[in-house]
C-alpha cells in the first residue's frame, strides 16, 4: 500500500508544480502588444526615440534617459486623454512620475527627461503608451530595453577567497587521515567507485535535465542552471558529510578524486549533447581550467596530509583528532555566509526552484544507497556512495553559468545551485542528529545497566 500511495502523493505534486509553473508564466509574461494598440489594428503614425537606445544599470539605483516624440498632429492630439511612459516588468525597473503631458508638445513633436529606477535583476522595455478619449489604446513600436545587473562587492570576493582557504586546510587533514592500502584495495576491487561514477554521471544528468523539464517547461535559464549543476562533480562537502556520519572516507576521497578528474571529458559530453537541447542558442564555454584548478586544489593540499603521515606523524595524528570539529566549523561557515552573501536571490525563490534544490539532491542519496545497498556493499560504503552522489559541485555550477550566461541571466540561473547547495545538507544534518542521538541513548542506557564500567566510543 505504501508505494502506490506514494506514487500517487508523488503524481499529484508534479500535477501541482506544473500548474503553479503556468500560472506563473502567465503572471510574469511581457503586455501583449497586440492589445494595446488601436482597436481599429492600425500602426500608430507617430514615433518614439530614446537616449541612449539601451540601458544597463545596477540594482537599487536611479538614471535618466532623454526621449522624443514626433509624428502627432493636431487631431491626433485632441482625441488623446493620457500619454504614460510604461515598463512591462515593473519589478525589474520603473518610472517614478511616468506621465507626459499633452500641453508640453510643441510643433506636434516632445521632450522630456524621466528617471528610471532598477528595482531586482532581469530584463525590461520601457515604451509610451498613448490612451485615447475614444476608449482606444495605442503603445510605441519602439522600445528601450533596460537591463538591471548586480554591483559586484567586496564581501562576494572575501567569500570566496575564505572558502577556498578552509578547504585546502581541510584536505591537509583529509591526506593526514587517509589509509593510503585500504584506498589501493579499494581500486583493485572498485565496485564502489564504479557505482558511484554511474550514479554521478549517468543518473545525476539525466534526473537534473528530467526536473528541468518537469519544473521550468518555459524557462531556458532555470533549466540550464538545474542542469550544469547535475552535470558537476561531486562536491568536497560530500567528504566532510562522509566523516561526520561515519562512512568510509576511503571511499569518498577516491570517488571524490574520481569524479574531479573524469569532469574534463563527462562535462563536456553532455553539455554538447544533451544539454544542446537547452541552451543551443547560446554559447557555451567549459572551464577547463577552473577544472584543472579544482583538481590540483584538491590533490596538492591531499599530498601534503599524506607527507604528514610519512615524515610528521605526530602532526598527521593531531589533525586527524581535530578533522570533525573543523568539518562540521566549515559547513556551518558555507551555509551561513553563503545564504548572508546571496540574500538577493531569495527573491526569486519559488515552489519550483524549492522543488528543484530539494528533489535533485535527496533523489541522488536515495539512488546511491538503493543500488549499492542492492550489489550488497556495507553500509558504511553505501552510505558514501549516497552522499557522494547527492552531493554536487555546486561552485563549479555557478562558474560555468557565469561564464557562458551573460549578466543578468548569469546571476538569475545561479538560483537553482544556490537552492541545491542549501537544501542538500538537510537530509543529512537530520541523519546526523540521529546518530548522536542515538548513541546518547544507548551510552545512558549501559551507564545505567554497568555503572561502574568505562566505555570507548569506537567512532
Amino acid at each position: 500500500m505504501a508505494c502506490p500511495l506514494l506514487s500517487l502523493v508523488v503524481f499529484a505534486s508534479m500535477l501541482a508544480l506544473q500548474a503553479i509553473t503556468y500560472c506563473r508564466a502567465a503572471l510574469i509574461s511581457p503586455p501583449n502588444t497586440d492589445n494595446n494598440r488601436l482597436r481599429d489594428g492600425e500602426d500608430p503614425s507617430w514615433h518614439v526615440q530614446y537616449d541612449p537606445i539601451s540601458l544597463e544599470m545596477h540594482m537599487n539605483t536611479m538614471t535618466n534617459i532623454s526621449l522624443r516624440i514626433e509624428g502627432f498632429d493636431k487631431t491626433q492630439l485632441e482625441d488623446v486623454a493620457s500619454i504614460q511612459l510604461r515598463s512591462e516588468r515593473n519589478h525589474v525597473a520603473t518610472i517614478p512620475d511616468g506621465t507626459i503631458k499633452v500641453l508640453d508638445f510643441k510643433d506636434e513633436s516632445y521632450d522630456g527627461v524621466f528617471d528610471i529606477t532598477g528595482v531586482f535583476l532581469g530584463s525590461t522595455n520601457l515604451f509610451v503608451e498613448v490612451i485615447l478619449k475614444s476608449n482606444g489604446t495605442v503603445q510605441s513600436t519602439e522600445k528601450l530595453p533596460v537591463t538591471v545587473i548586480r554591483e559586484e562587492r567586496v564581501i562576494d570576493h572575501i567569500f570566496t577567497g575564505s572558502v577556498a582557504v578552509l578547504v585546502c586546510v581541510l584536505f591537509i587533514n583529509f591526506g593526514a587521515a587517509m589509509d593510503l592500502p585500504t584506498v589501493k584495495a579499494i581500486m583493485m576491487k572498485p565496485i564502489g567507485p564504479a557505482i558511484g561514477f554511474i550514479s554521478q554521471f549517468l543518473f545525476m544528468p539525466l534526473l537534473s535535465y528530467g526536473l528541468g523539464l518537469l519544473l521550468f517547461p518555459d524557462s531556458f535559464e532555470m533549466q540550464l542552471g538545474l542542469f550544469f549543476t547535475g552535470v558537476s562533480p561531486g562536491g568536497g562537502a560530500s567528504n566532510i558529510w562522509t566523516v561526520l556520519l561515519g562512512a568510509n572516507l576511503n571511499l569518498s576521497l577516491a570517488m571524490t578524486t574520481i569524479s574531479t578528474l573524469a569532469a574534463f571529458g563527462m562535462m563536456p559530453l553532455w553539455i554538447f549533447t544533451l544539454g544542446r537541447k537547452i541552451f543551443d542558442r547560446g554559447n557555451l564555454v567549459v572551464p577547463y581550467r577552473n577544472l584543472a584548478t579544482f583538481a590540483v586544489g584538491l590533490i596538492i593540499p591531499m599530498g601534503v596530509g599524506l607527507l604528514s603521515q610519512r615524515y610528521t606523524p605526530r602532526i598527521a595524528r593531531i589533525l586527524v583528532r581535530v578533522l570533525k570539529p573543523m568539518s562540521a566549523l566549515l559547513i556551518l561557515f558555507i551555509v551561513v555566509f553563503a545564504i548572508v552573501t546571496n540574500l538577493y536571490l531569495f527573491e526569486l525563490f519559488s515552489w519550483q526552484i524549492i522543488a528543484a534544490g530539494l528533489g535533485l539532491p535527496w533523489i541522488g542519496y536515495l539512488f546511491g544507497f538503493i543500488v549499492s545497498k542492492s550489489v550488497r556493499l556495507p553500509t558504511a560504503d553505501a552510505l558514501a556512495i549516497s552522499v557522494e552522489t547527492g552531493i554536487q559541485n555546486t561552485g563549479i555550477a555557478i562558474f560555468l553559468l557565469r561564464f557562458s550566461l551573460s549578466q543578468p541571466a548569469a546571476d538569475l540561473t545561479t538560483v537553482v545551485p544556490v537552492s541545491a547547495a542549501i537544501m542538500t545538507p538537510v537530509p543529512l544534518m537530520i541523519l546526523y542528529l540521529a546518530i548522536k542521538i542515538r548513541e546518547n541513548n544507548f551510552c545512558r542506557r549501559m551507564d545505567v545497566s554497568f555503572p561502574d564500567v568505562q566505555y570507548v566510543s569506537l567512532r
